[in-house]
């Protein structure tokens, strides 16, 4: 079972969508990664790349550009690395095109067959601190009910693809000082803010015996790379009338964001097996402001980037940007189709800058659509 059928595995059981549901979605995970495939041999990687049969355009591309889910992409000098779960172990990709970013993959660390951290393994995260690379992720040690997720860092000893060091559990509860009653989370972020580094998550107000338990953002101080040095604050929850659900209301996948001196926190909201997940956002009042005091965070009005008629379930989003420094780019999971399930795929686009400094996200590019490739990424 590769990644993207065990991660829908996983849901299937913590959600419990149908067995019909569940193969349906196993044969369309081949079917996309087939029109994948489709698309990357045919897309065009400079301007003599031209396909006089009708094919992709040159110096474009189209989505989606991979299989999977929660892509976490970083660009180090002229090269993308994509951090992503599969076979219960975390993966690092090397690419020069961030339209084609999984080549060159390397299984940076397996889960421990005993521990806390020996099986679900989601979501990771890779960042360069203070000149060494980390990597977040969350973990547990049974499931379903996913009920013992905790978030886990991995320290490189070398560059980005290794090799690496398993740290350890990271600190998210409310006794930093004795090490007690450490609370369920996933989805770890961490950044720096004034000089400061912070982790940011998403998490439960206590442990619970169920997984249908509303996750809220939280955010704490860092010593270093893999140390949380400060109780938890919890920074937001999801109570606004556009991000509350039925099935399950929840914030996740956090993500910082700066611009011109401006920190935003983009993240996840909606039940992410259904259509309408989507991202929210928060923004610090001024870039003095402390950012464990939440009341200085204000949450958007709306989502901020949202799903159409033809494009379903958008978020768990990152930033990049084109390989010659001038464009910002989102990269992004989508579902397959409208059916609840975790049938998802990678997609990217450019994004701009509101008057105000916010990101405009747009609206997400329909599957087939040519788009022009990112700035430098076209041989003329």
């Amino acid at each position: 079972m590769d990644g993207a059928e065990e991660r829908a595995a996983q849901y299937q059981r913590r959600y419990n969508v149908s067995n019909s549901q569940t193969s349906s979605s196993k044969m369309q995970i081949r079917v996309v990664r087939f029109l994948a495939a489709v698309v990357l041999l045919n897309a065009c990687s400079n301007a003599a790349a031209v396909n006089p049969g009708g094919g992709v355009p040159p110096c474009t591309f189209k989505n989606p550009i991979a299989a999977g889910q929660d892509p976490w992409v970083v660009r180090e000098g002229q090269s993308y690395y994509l951090a992503e779960s599969s076979d219960n172990g975390i993966w690092v990709y090397k690419s020069s095109s961030l339209t084609s970013l999984k080549q060159n993959g390397v299984k940076i660390w397996s889960a421990p067959t005993t521990g806390w951290n020996r099986t679900n393994i989601w979501a990771p995260e890779l960042h360069l601190i203070d000149g060494t690379w980390y990597v977040y992720y969350a973990g547990g040690t049974s499931g379903p009910p996913f009920i013992t997720q905790h978030a886990g860092v991995l320290r490189s000893t070398g560059g980005p693809q290794g090799p690496y060091d398993d740290v350890g559990m990271l600190y998210t509860g409310d006794d930093v000082q004795n090490q007690t009653g450490n609370v369920w989370a996933i989805d770890l972020t961490v950044g720096k803010i004034n000089g400061q580094l912070y982790a940011i998550w998403s998490g439960w107000t206590q442990n619970a015996s169920t997984d249908r338990t509303t996750q809220n953002l939280y955010i704490a101080r860092m010593s270093d790379g893999a140390t949380i040095s400060s109780n938890r604050v919890l920074l937001a929850t999801p109570t606004a009338a556009w991000e509350r659900d039925t099935a399950l209301d929840l914030e996740e996948g956090p993500e910082l964001l700066e611009h011109a001196g401006q920190e935003f926190i983009v993240y996840s909201t909606h039940a992410s097996w259904l259509p309408d997940y989507e991202l929210g956002q928060l923004r610090l009042v001024s870039p003095t402001a402390d950012p464990m005091d939440p009341a200085n965070w204000t949450k958007s009005n709306g989502p901020v980037f949202k799903g159409t008629g033809s494009v379903y379930g958008v978020g768990h989003a990152s930033f990049t940007t084109s390989p010659d420094g001038t464009q910002d780019w989102i990269v992004y999971h989508s579902k397959v189709d409208p059916s609840p399930g975790w049938n998802r795929d990678i997609r990217t686009q450019q994004f701009s800058w509101n008057a105000d400094g916010s990101p405009n996200f747009g609206t997400p590019v329909a599957a087939g659509q040519s788009i022009t490739l990112p700035s430098g990424a076209c041989s003329n």
